[in-house]
């Protein structure tokens, strides 16, 4: 019997906090679900969802827009002089 009193004493509680109006402290909704996203925020989800993609497909395909259209010169081939490093026997 002590069992049946306390389902209706919780049952009673959950009844009671189903009940709660929403309360809205910023964005941080009490005891209730978030409301659907609206129209505007799933379209701008959208663009920026497509604009990265376009991005970074662009990035990996056609990556010389980025770094450059040159042949990066090898730099084992220059010469001392070129350097700019004087001769070993100069003093």
């Amino acid at each position: 019997m002590r069992l049946l009193n306390q389902l209706r004493c919780s049952s009673r509680i959950l009844h009671r906090t189903q009940q709660l109006p929403l309360r809205r402290h910023g964005h941080f909704l009490y005891r209730q679900t978030a409301p659907a996203p609206r129209k505007n925020q799933i379209i701008a989800q959208t663009v920026l969802g497509v604009m990265w993609f376009w991005i970074l497909w662009r990035f990996y395909h056609e990556p010389e827009d980025v770094f450059g259209h040159f042949q990066l010169p090898d730099p084992s081939g220059w010469t001392d002089e070129e350097l700019g490093i004087p001769p070993i026997d100069e003093d």
